[in-house]
């Protein structure tokens, strides 16, 4: 069941900027990667999705719900976290948090203060003191104050320590056992390891990759570095072929030899190396 649809959006700013016929869903229980670099569309894909943005072409729907018309009625059922948070300065955090939930008919108080305890958050400062992280964590708590059955979150751990970025990732991994809908928005990769069951990546307005994680991680095309005969070597086998590779090095003279692990990182990376090339 496709909860998220994102059909042919297009938004043309000019200058090559925008994003242009992008095509993705996200489906009951997954949580779905975006990722790519600053500036290629990550963001404005997600304010079309908030229904801020009236696309040129193409639609988004939420729970067969049209974005940017029922807005109001999708963010019952939607968290959202900005990759840019502009907060009212003369507010508590309490305040925010009320003012904010109010909108979205939040009434939960205790589990405000399950949140606050995960993430450290005392609420009683003005947001103006607050420092980067804080605010970041203030957000991050108000957008899943009323429980949300979907998280849209853009960017979430920037500005936040090591530790919540753990904390904030064993959270996220709870969420998805209780059958939230995810979308992430992330360049981190170790956070989208963690939790993505898909990856769409971007690039200049464009998708460019769609892959599940699991294919990156159980890849049967392994690659090996070795040092044969004083030459430093990289070989690609096919985990098949792995004894008949073993056997034929064994008739040289090998100094070394190591496997270079298949990540996320060195899929993402291929692929924009693979870019900048042609």
């Amino acid at each position: 069941e496709k909860i998220i649809e994102v059909e042919n959006v297009s938004k043309d700013y000019g200058f090559a900027r925008g994003i242009f016929n992008v095509s993705f869903s996200v489906e009951k229980g997954e949580v779905l990667g975006y990722l790519g670099p600053n500036g290629a569309g990550k963001t404005t894909t997600i304010r079309h999705l908030m229904g801020f943005c009236k696309a040129d072409e193409g639609q988004c729907f939420i729970k067969g719900l049209r974005c940017k018309e029922d807005a109001s009625q999708i963010m019952l059922s939607v968290g959202y976290l900005p990759g840019e948070i502009a907060l009212p300065e003369n507010l508590t955090g309490d305040q925010f948090i009320m003012m904010m939930s109010g909108l979205r008919a939040c009434k939960n108080k205790e589990y405000v203060e399950e949140l606050c305890k995960i993430f450290e958050l005392d609420l009683r400062g003005k947001t103006k003191r607050m420092s980067l992280g804080n605010k970041r964590k203030l957000a991050l708590v108000t957008a899943l104050a009323h429980d949300p059955e979907i998280l849209i979150l853009d960017e979430p751990t920037s500005a936040l320590d090591p530790v919540m970025q753990e904390r904030f990732i064993t959270f996220l991994k709870k969420e998805k056992e209780r059958g939230k809908i995810i979308l992430l928005s992330s360049h981190i990769f170790s956070e989208v390891d963690a939790i993505c069951d898909r990856i769409i990546i971007i690039k200049d307005g464009k998708l460019v990759a769609s892959v599940r994680t699991d294919e990156i991680r159980h890849n049967q095309n392994k690659i090996y570095v070795s040092t044969v005969d004083r030459v430093k070597r990289e070989y690609a086998i096919h985990d098949s072929k792995i004894n008949d590779f073993i056997l034929e090095l064994s008739q040289h003279n090998i100094t070394d030899f190591s496997e270079r692990k298949f990540t996320l990182e060195n899929y993402f990376m291929k692929f924009y190396e693979k870019e900048e090339r042609q």
